[in-house]
């Protein structure tokens, strides 16, 4: 049997096993003294507007209601750079792209995310924890830098993103010399993953998810999905197809909608509900060359740039017990700021590393006199440093660089057309104008002349060439 069919049979198993999950006895929610579990849903593309409550899409996401009803939905939630394999390693380790070289998206072969810098797997792993990695990896498919010598027990999903494979619409021959393979637990189990596959990818992803939750509910984990969608090319599974009544953009969010909600029903009849922190948000926003393939945001610009549309990424976050349900926040933090915030609550050490987030634990919870302790936000788009936000969210500083921006949209599929635009020395008002439309520098000349200054320091820091 080739390794495709092997594979496939294995999939299935896993979701008998899945489903087996649900007649088991379950464990006792009862606290115990044990750390919290960890369960971390990343998106990839997922613009802001795509679920309700934070916008209104054409169709209906339940689930990730579900989940905002029961936790706090989070208004201001930054990633560093709006783009795959930086914004991906900011999260796990905690770093900015300029402290860890990883910036934009890591083509096939690449080393990835440096082992030097440890990852959210590493310091939860040294605690006790099991841990789980089952989506789109992207920090580097190299043997070093792969999901087994970072810290996940158990990994499946793709090493890069779903377009970097023969069928790219603008450059198959290029990504054509690597075949997009399918990985488990450290070894290739679909050579070359083909347009059969790709409908099947969240629902692996989510397979796996759920049997881990099973099988681990007696004991700490940390289970990270990171999405391979919506990230073009869109593929959703066969009962998804045509079910939003507006286009494949919809279906494919509504099969997201479905796999945040069998991750919550996992947890909730596994009895792990009431001591699992869930994170939900996305990597950067949407890719709107895509046109009608790509997801919503009401901010300024989108993804592979340093404005809200591209950084500012929907964030819930819910624990029983410790996050007001229903509630909301406009408290700004960021990425970085997970990896020291779970540490703290799983009394973990964190990294020997240098690392640029902070414990926001107090923010997250909504505690009235809490401040917080990141001065500013620094943000970036490849290797070029764009500017600041300040910690508290209200002021955002834009340094002189160059940007895309999108002149004719794609459809179906194939994308649109970008043109290059500059923008010079810029403050904006995020409280009152968080689309970014009037510049205020003139108005407050003490902010901006403190946030060039924050700004002058990271630069030199982490852009700085050497003498």
């Amino acid at each position: 049997m080739n390794s495709n069919h092997s594979s496939l049979r294995r999939h299935g198993l896993v979701l008998v096993a899945a489903v087996l999950c649900w007649l088991l006895p379950v464990a006792s929610a009862a606290e115990d003294g044990r750390p919290p579990n960890v369960v971390i849903i990343f998106l990839d593309d997922s613009g802001w507007a795509d679920f309700s409550p934070f916008g209104i899409p054409a169709y209906p996401t339940p689930n990730v209601q579900r989940l905002a009803d029961e936790g706090c939905c989070f208004d201001q939630f930054y990633v560093p750079q709006a783009v795959c394999s930086a914004s991906r390693a900011a999260l796990l380790t905690g770093c900015y792209p300029g402290r860890t070289k990883v910036f934009g998206a890591h083509p096939p072969k690449a080393r990835g995310l440096d082992p030097k810098f440890a990852t959210m797997g590493e310091v939860l792993k040294a605690r006790g924890y099991a841990t789980a990695v089952f989506g789109k990896w992207h920090l580097g498919d190299q043997p070093e830098t792969r999901p087994p010598a970072r810290g996940f027990d158990e990994s499946c999903g793709l090493m890069y993103s779903n377009d970097m494979w023969e069928f790219h619409p603008e450059n198959p021959d290029y990504w054509g010399k690597w075949p997009l393979q399918f990985w488990d637990n450290g070894k290739v189990t679909i050579d070359r993953v083909t347009k059969e596959h790709q409908p099947l990818l969240t629902t692996w992803y989510t397979e796996h998810a759920v049997d881990f939750i099973r099988r681990h509910r007696e004991e700490p984990f940390l289970l990270y999905v990171p999405h391979s969608m919506p990230h073009v090319p869109l593929f959703c599974s066969e009962r998804f197809k045509g079910k939003s009544g507006v286009g494949l953009y919809g279906d494919v969010m509504m099969e997201i909608d479905w796999s945040v909600g069998e991750i919550l029903g996992a947890l909730r009849h596994n009895g792990v509900e009431e001591r699992t922190l869930v994170v939900f948000t996305s990597d950067n926003g949407p890719w709107v060359s895509y046109g009608n393939h790509a997801g919503r945001t009401p901010f300024r610009e989108a993804k592979g740039t340093g404005f809200d549309g591209g950084i500012r990424s929907a964030c819930i976050i819910k624990y029983p017990g410790h996050i007001a349900p229903g509630s909301r926040s406009h408290r700004a933090f960021c990425t970085i700021d997970l990896l020291p915030t779970v540490a703290h609550l799983a009394g973990a050490a964190l990294p020997a590393n240098p690392i640029d987030g902070r414990d926001v634990w107090d923010l997250i919870t909504g505690k009235p006199d809490a401040t917080n302790p990141q001065e500013a936000y620094a943000f970036c788009t490849g290797g070029t440093f764009e500017g600041v936000i300040s910690g508290d969210g209200r002021w955002k500083l834009h340094v002189p660089h160059a940007y895309r921006t999108l002149v004719t949209p794609g459809n179906d599929g194939a994308a649109g057309k970008y043109r290059q635009a500059e923008i010079g020395t810029a403050l904006f008002d995020m409280r009152n104008d968080p689309y970014e439309t009037r510049n205020v520098i003139d108005s407050y000349p003490e902010v901006a002349a403190r946030l060039q200054a924050l700004a002058e320091a990271h630069r030199r820091e982490f852009y700085a060439k050497p003498d």
